[in-house]
């Protein structure tokens, strides 16, 4: 296992810094002239947790400095919001600071402006034979996945692996991933406020003057908006299989993809704004822990080990405590990923 680590007190100069260091110690597989894709999370219109866009740049310089042609992307969500249209997240990640003109390079969304630009690709293993992402796994000639290590309500964290799982795929795959997720109502502590309702991007969620919202599962897509932008935490994560399932599709994706990727890959995971949960929330997020630094690689499932090992494990567990994040390991190691 190849890992760097450069440590940060918190600063935004001296994380700058660090993670300058930790690209300067990478073996990276670019050649000149080649088309780097750089992966990463610009956060959903309103959050304030994400990466600003200035570890970016840092990374597009870095290419540019080794002579390839860099670009920033993300791929269209489930959910409603800020990125569920390619239009609509291009505006955010302009707003958010991600734009040509400051990074030095093209922001592009990788399964196109109609979401239709994806490619299945052979996965083969229990949950999935194939899967779906977008058709940027073949067009580019390697990339750097860029990714800010959080905790997550579904996956317990998210880092690298989920980057190049969720972060791939197209809206049918993230489907199929979410597909066993939907919610629970809490009687005791619904205010009936309607905002479930407000955010379901299918209609599943629904309400009948003062009466609780119900929700039609056969409509519910799985992307659990209405469960993280419940104010009161009224909703909680029902799986219609064993919770371990969802970590176990994750993973299958990831891996597949990784098996495409890998050779023409490196991976760094930015350990600063450890927030609560994951950048697609609007509103300002709990931080769980304090800044640690930058840990770059060249596997995910390493990188992410690495990363936890690094934070503790403490802020995961106390944040999501019935979330079985570990299965993400201990499956990886079963299919050999």
């Amino acid at each position: 296992m190849n890992i760097m680590f450069s440590p940060t007190n918190g600063t935004a100069e001296i994380s700058r810094a660090a993670l300058r260091e930790v690209l300067s110690q990478m073996q990276h597989p670019f050649g000149a002239g080649d088309a780097v894709g750089v992966k990463l999370h610009w956060g959903e219109l309103g959050n304030h947790s994400y990466l600003p866009p200035v570890y970016a740049r840092e990374i597009v310089k870095w290419l540019h400095d080794l002579g390839a042609r860099p670009f920033i992307f993300d791929t269209t969500v489930l959910y409603s919001g800020g990125r569920r249209r390619a239009e609509d997240s291009l505006r955010t990640a302009a707003e958010h600071g991600y734009t040509r003109e400051f990074l030095g390079c093209d922001v592009v969304i990788a399964d196109g402006l109609d979401g239709r630009e994806v490619v299945d690709i052979p996965c083969d293993l229990k949950h999935f034979k194939t899967v779906q992402v977008a058709s940027v796994i073949d067009s580019a000639q390697g990339f750097v996945i860029f990714s800010h290590f959080k905790g997550h309500l579904g996956t317990g964290f998210g880092g690298a692996i989920k980057n190049i799982s969720m972060g791939f795929a197209s809206r049918a795959q993230k489907q199929r991933m979410h597909a066993d997720a939907s919610p629970v109502l809490l009687k005791r502590r619904c205010t009936r406020c309607r905002i479930c309702v407000d955010v379901c991007p299918t209609g599943a969620a629904q309400m009948s003057g003062d009466e609780y919202p119900e929700y039609d599962l056969e409509t519910c897509i799985g992307c659990a908006q209405c469960i993280a932008m419940c104010p009161v935490m009224a909703l909680k994560v029902f799986f219609s299989s064993e919770a371990d399932v969802f970590q176990e599709k994750v993973v299958e994706t990831a891996a597949a993809v990784w098996k495409r990727i890998s050779g023409r890959t490196v991976l760094v995971n930015a350990l600063i704004k450890i927030s609560a949960d994951c950048d697609c929330l609007p509103g300002e997020q709990e931080i769980i822990a304090p800044d640690v630094g930058f840990v770059g690689g060249y596997h995910p499932v390493d990188i992410d080990a690495e990363s936890i090992r690094r934070m503790g494990e403490e802020p995961l567990t106390r944040t999501n405590p019935h979330i079985p994040w570990q299965r993400q390991f201990s499956y990886a190691g079963e299919i050999g990923f």
